[in-house]
């Protein structure tokens, strides 16, 4: 798809398991967005704390600046005129009300930019990502190296005390390589009890 300056704004996703480099991907959009002087503004969770409270930062330490916010309604009171794109990271950490106001930024012709987990550590859509999927215009999925047997990982498998996870535990439980490893389906375990 090629999207046109000019013409009505879209939504694209990047997403995939941890360590499979959705921010740094992101990252290098962000950099070429500078390269054509584009105007932008930056958006992360503030439950997300692992790296830095104010900027966006990859596994691999690429780091950016950006405005900390608890729900897609938060994104208006920092918008101006002046922007032609929205990104924001680490999207599966809000509710699903992010979606409508995607909607709205793309319909009135921004760029929006997403980068997050589609799936949590059952291989369940995680939060709000399956709705924006469905919406999304363009999706890059990307996958990392199963830490088990090296093949493509398409999950994210979480560790608590060196075993697998309990399918009942929280959705949500903000960590990196200290409790999260990238996995295959096959290598991907969920204990069921």
């Amino acid at each position: 798809m090629n999207y046109v300056e000019g013409k009505k704004g879209w939504i694209e996703v990047i997403c995939g398991p941890m360590f499979s480099g959705k921010t740094e991907t992101l990252l290098k959009i962000i950099e070429r967005m500078d390269l054509a002087k584009k105007k932008y503004i930056i958006f992360k969770p503030k439950i997300d704390t692992r790296y830095s409270i104010n900027q966006l930062v990859s596994h691999n330490q690429k780091t950016i600046e950006a405005i900390n916010i608890s729900h897609g309604s938060d994104i208006k009171r920092h918008i101006k005129d002046c922007h032609q794109a929205i990104v924001i990271d680490e999207a599966q950490f809000f509710d699903k009300s992010l979606v409508k106001y995607l909607q709205d930024y793309a319909n009135s012709g921004l760029r929006i930019i997403i980068s997050g987990l589609d799936k949590d550590f059952k291989c369940d859509p995680f939060g709000p990502m399956g709705d924006i999927l469905a919406i999304a215009d363009k999706v890059t999925k990307l996958t990392a190296v199963c830490q088990v047997c090296g093949c493509e990982a398409t999950c994210t498998q979480r560790i608590i005390d060196g075993e697998p996870a309990h399918y009942y535990d929280p959705q949500i439980l903000v960590g990196t390589d200290d409790k999260y490893e990238a996995r295959c389906r096959d290598c991907h375990k969920v204990i069921y009890d």
